[in-house]
């Protein structure tokens, strides 16, 4: 069922001044970000409550979204972290047997503002021609505030992303006599990474961002997993130079995401920020060691480096098979490897998943 002229008008205004003009669903209001674009065909959900994209407007390029629902089991957090949706057509009529609701409705009670009706395939046309920028989406009238908005689109910065999603508490998750325990930093971390460690005997104790290599210490875990998370991790400068005692406490450790661009930065690396990023559930990722390809989730704008890990310390195990870009980090004197994208991908696809099994192979190694 087309919703193409249901709901009030709502607008999307870029940093550079263009305009769009389609329907309002979800929230209503005004909301400014960084627009991206993700290329899954599924996932949605998935998708809002990753809060690796806190901060962000977040463009879906498949055009029909919201037609099999929402339900509490796909939720990779327990809110949304995006600052807006955008999507070509959403489905008020979603139906599926693990259904508990609507993508209208789920967006209403995170306080998520939607717009629908506008041409995201040209939308992504330009983030992908110029790069990300900012944006606003609101449910009031653009023409009449544009040059005010246009100033704050201009100055909008994502600051202090990990501190924002990060859980303060420690939490501890596991199924019955698990064999290994296993640490995992919370820089905004996905429900899924925790429940690949526990489905695999894992004792999992989430931590905040910033817990400290005597913490750690202090809990005596078998291995050490640094999660995903937002933002630019140049800004993480207490968290980069904790990781670098955690190192020295000998533990294996398996960094995704930003827990791989962290790791680089605390070996002398260096990251930058990609033109548009690579997000969605079809990024190609070729395994140097194999030479095999594999299909890999992803959710970054930035990247690490691969020529600036000095070859001593480690060297790139994966490299994006489109842009070449450093997808994976082998390191030579600690016990640790890292990777771009994610392998616990719970709205697939599980080419990587055995990566899992990898990570405790090097904890038998230390548990033996």
């Amino acid at each position: 069922m087309s919703l193409f002229n249901q709901g009030e008008k709502a607008y999307l205004m870029l940093a550079d001044g263009q305009i769009f003009e389609g329907r309002s669903f979800g929230a209503k209001g005004t909301v400014i970000g960084e627009v991206v674009f993700t290329t899954g065909l599924t996932g949605y959900q998935e998708t809002l409550t990753d809060p690796s994209y806190y901060g962000q407007i977040v463009t879906q390029t498949f055009p029909l979204i919201g037609n099999y629902g929402v339900n509490h089991e796909d939720n990779e957090s327990a809110r949304s972290y995006v600052s807006g949706y955008i999507v070509r057509e959403w489905c008020n009529a979603p139906s599926n047997f693990r259904m508990e609701g609507n993508i209208n409705d789920f967006l209403v009670e995170h306080n998520i503002i939607g717009i629908h009706n506008i041409d995201t395939r040209r939308l992504t046309r330009i983030i992908r021609e110029v790069g990300v920028m900012n944006g606003v989406i609101t449910t009031e009238n653009v023409y009449d505030k544009k040059d005010e908005l246009l100033a704050k689109i201009k100055s909008y910065e994502i600051k202090n992303a990990v501190k924002s999603v990060t859980n303060s508490e420690t939490l501890t998750y596991s199924n019955d006599a698990p064999k290994y325990k296993v640490v995992l930093f919370d820089f905004g971390y996905k429900r899924n990474i925790r429940q690949e460690l526990v489905n695999r005997g894992c004792e999992v104790v989430v931590v905040p961002a910033d817990t400290n290599a005597e913490a750690v210490k202090a809990i005596a875990p078998d291995g050490i997993m640094f999660s995903n998370g937002p933002g630019d991790p140049s800004e993480n400068t207490e968290i980069i130079a904790n990781i670098r005692e955690i190192e020295k406490l000998g533990i294996p450790i398996f960094g995704i995401c930003l827990g791989h661009q962290l790791m680089a930065l605390a070996n002398g690396g260096r990251t930058e920020k990609l033109k548009y990023g690579h997000r969605g559930a079809n990024q190609p990722v070729i395994d140097l060691e194999s030479g095999l390809t594999y299909v890999t989730s992803q959710n970054h704008g930035y990247a690490v480096v691969g020529e600036s890990i000095d070859p001593e310390i480690g060297h790139v195990s994966h490299i994006n098979a489109n842009d070449k870009t450093c997808e994976g980090i082998k390191y030579n004197k600690i016990n640790a490897f890292t990777v771009q994208f994610h392998p616990e991908a719970h709205g697939g696809p599980l080419d990587t998943a055995y990566l899992f099994d990898e990570f405790i192979k090097t904890m038998d190694k230390e548990v033996k």
